[in-house]
């Protein structure tokens, strides 16, 4: 049977019971049996997805059975402070962390830790962060130098223009993302260089903010609106948090620009029908994440000894119904022997074809 850490909170409140009740002074020992189920507080964005599904069915298919505390600040990372409180009086035994700015908000940067003061010790293992190193979570993917490690699910950039181009050839490119997300700017900068490396131009826009510096979908429809105007080719879809919750406004107004959507998340293409992506399967970064997690709770490895890794192998999603709405954007033949092909319009793609 598995006993906590030393070092874990579940285990110091045993030692303290211990202590208290002359368990370590008499003949009776600290028994396994007595440890409580490892804690994890979960902190999502936007609730429960498939990344935590897969997150829990690799641990239980395990035969581990963790206590889970699930927190999610509901697209509003202010709400985040209110749950950092808790932390205290939860003990958790590790962090779960859904996004860029939940991470960020819990672990803060590698230059600057633990903004909130409560997190200390506990390590943090994140998933659906895009780019940690960019975004000043990390120095390093291998040589963190603090309790953080987890999944990237975002295939490299240079990877994804690749197939943007395997697709249909392009000279211009179209970006809309939050200046207020650092991973956003980071991906964006990348688009920059690798389209200057190879003749190719991109074109920025970004959401407006509101008055509390948030930002907003308001004017969406111009903005993308303007990436037609100015000779975009392909409309990509960079991993930013803000944009994922408004892929129902985004994708439909890039179809009526007749402006082919490249998504690099599974849900962009699958729910909310972007023309096509290559994509980490949600499910599958969960489990690597797990993977991380297992590895720090049950077999005392320390979070900053774990790799943050992307998974070995994505997947091409390809909309033939956005395809026909597109006015036929259909791929080169050859690309549908590997693709995974979605030929059923999604719910809201029969409010947009």
């Amino acid at each position: 049977m598995n006993v906590p850490s030393p070092k874990s909170p579940v285990r110091r409140r045993l030692l303290r019971a211990a202590l208290s009740t002359g368990l370590l002074g008499g003949a009776a020992p600290l028994v396994a049996r007595a440890a409580a189920p490892r804690r994890i507080l979960m902190i999502t964005y936007r609730g429960r997805t498939e990344v935590e599904d897969g997150f829990l069915e690799y641990l239980r298919a395990q035969g581990r059975e963790p206590d889970i505390v699930h927190r999610d600040v509901g697209q509003d990372i202010r709400r985040l402070p209110a749950i950092l409180d808790e932390i205290p009086a939860l003990a958790p035994d590790l962090i779960y962390t859904w996004g860029t700015p939940v991470t960020l908000g819990v672990a803060g940067t590698w230059r600057d830790p633990d903004p909130s003061g409560r997190v200390g010790s506990i390590p943090v293992v994140f998933a659906l962060v895009s780019a940690p190193v960019a975004a000043g979570i990390v120095p390093s993917l291998t040589q963190q130098g603090r309790g953080v490690t987890g999944a990237v699910h975002v295939v490299p950039t240079e990877t994804q223009v690749k197939a943007m181009a395997a697709y249909r050839e392009f000279d211009r490119v179209g970006l809309l993302y939050s200046t207020t997300e650092p991973n956003s700017r980071a991906i964006a900068a990348e688009m920059d260089a690798l389209c200057a490396g190879t003749r190719r131009t991109a074109i920025h826009r970004h959401f407006k903010l509101d008055a509390a510096g948030r930002p907003t979908s308001e004017g969406l429809a111009r903005l993308i609106a303007e990436l037609r105007e100015e000779g975009a080719q392909w409309f990509y879809l960079v991993p930013d948090t803000f944009l994922g919750t408004v892929y129902d406004q985004v994708i439909p107004a890039s179809i009526e620009q007749r402006l082919p959507t490249f998504g690099v998340t599974e849900l962009a293409v699958r729910k909310f029908s972007a023309l096509t992506g290559l994509v980490s399967r949600y499910r599958s970064v969960g489990r690597l994440a797990a993977v991380k997690a297992e590895a720090i709770l049950y077999e005392d490895v320390p979070a900053d000894r774990i790799p943050i890794e992307t998974l070995k192998r994505f997947a091409l999603l390809i909309n033939l119904h956005t395809a026909k709405s597109l006015g036929g954007f259909y791929p080169p033949i050859e690309m549908l022997n590997y693709a995974d092909v979605i030929t059923q319009a999604p719910a809201l793609a029969r409010h947009i074809g």
